[in-house]
């Protein structure tokens, strides 16, 4: 009876694997022309996604070849790294609260206001609220430290002196009370990238028919328009939008050590997932447990992801 099975599976396996060869060879042309980004994904995503799981059970050092240590890592990580649990995982969690679902809320009332304005001012707002994000991290940080520099040159404290809100200068980029916050208003200022633009262009499609309906069913404002008409029209573009939003947020904490110049920050203030697998990572290399916290990074990821996913998608399906 087994055997029988056996050779049923075997027989259903071979054909469909001919199927399926059949399919590749009638279809060659269409797989050579995305053969250039399958080859670069699987080189540059894939490879490097299983090699950082597979060292993240591992020690590691950068010198000797790795050695087994299974969840140790892991273990370490959740129970051991005291910086880990009481500065890296509340700094990441409040980074991310504010940059990300604030983002993404003031991305989304820009591109809709932009999207009343007239064409020839449309293109020139756009523009400025798009151009921020294209700057380097390197370049955006030195502009933002001469306007939080610690001495009397510098513009906030130029101005907090001049009006009297203070006596002393305020070393913002170096005291605990300001840096994580300032790393929140410099992220978000600089979040309306390719998500902004991809809602910006999706409103700007929505056929305008649809609001003269909704007018006739009863909708008679604006904020009306926007929650039955222009949301749902809008969810792909949002779907798009809000995943951008996770990647931009969990991968801008190295901007604390550019504005602080010092990594780890100081007293922990700004330090976050990805300034913590920096540390361990490329100044201590201690590769295998910076892998683990990468994985970490990755699943934290990929579990935001689903729950826009969830949110935005169609299920009229």
């Amino acid at each position: 009876m087994k055997t029988g099975k056996m050779e049923s599976f075997k027989a259903e396996f071979s054909a469909r694997s001919k199927k399926l060869l059949a399919d590749i060879w009638k279809y060659r042309l269409s797989y050579l022309f995305i053969a250039p980004f399958m080859i670069m994904f699987v080189i540059f995503i894939v490879i490097p996604v299983i090699a950082a799981i597979g060292l993240s059970f591992t020690y590691f050092n950068s010198i000797q070849f790795p050695e087994w240590t299974g969840w140790l890592n892991y273990q370490t990580l959740f129970s051991q790294d005291i910086v880990f649990l009481q500065n890296v995982l509340p700094n990441t969690f409040k980074f991310s609260l504010f940059v990300g679902p604030v983002g993404f809320i003031l991305a989304f009332l820009l591109a809709w206001f932009i999207a009343q304005l007239p064409k020839t001012l449309r293109m020139g707002y756009a523009l400025a609220m798009y151009v921020p994000s294209l700057a380097a991290g390197v370049a955006m940080t030195v502009v933002w430290q001469v306007m939080f520099s610690g001495d009397r040159t510098g513009y906030i404290n130029s101005f907090l002196l001049k009006w009297g809100f203070i006596t002393e200068p305020i070393i913002f980029l170096q005291d605990q009370n300001w840096l994580l916050n300032i790393m929140i208003v410099i992220s978000i200022w600089a979040s309306m990238g390719i998500g902004f633009l991809a809602m910006l262009a999706g409103l700007l499609n929505v056929d305008r028919e649809l609001y003269d309906a909704g007018k006739i069913d009863g909708i008679s404002s604006r904020l009306q328009e926007i929650w039955y008409i222009t949301v749902p029209m809008l969810k792909p573009q949002l779907l798009f939008a809000g995943v951008m939003s996770i990647v931009h947020t969990l991968q801008a904490g190295s901007l604390g050590v550019q504005l602080s110049g010092s990594n780890p920050t100081p007293n922990y203030a700004g330090q976050v997932m990805i300034s913590h697998i920096d540390d361990y990572g490329f100044i201590r290399f201690e590769l295998g447990y910076a892998s683990a916290i990468s994985v970490v990074l990755l699943v934290l990821m990929f579990l935001l992801s689903r729950l826009f996913f969830y949110l935005l998608e169609d299920k009229e399906d």
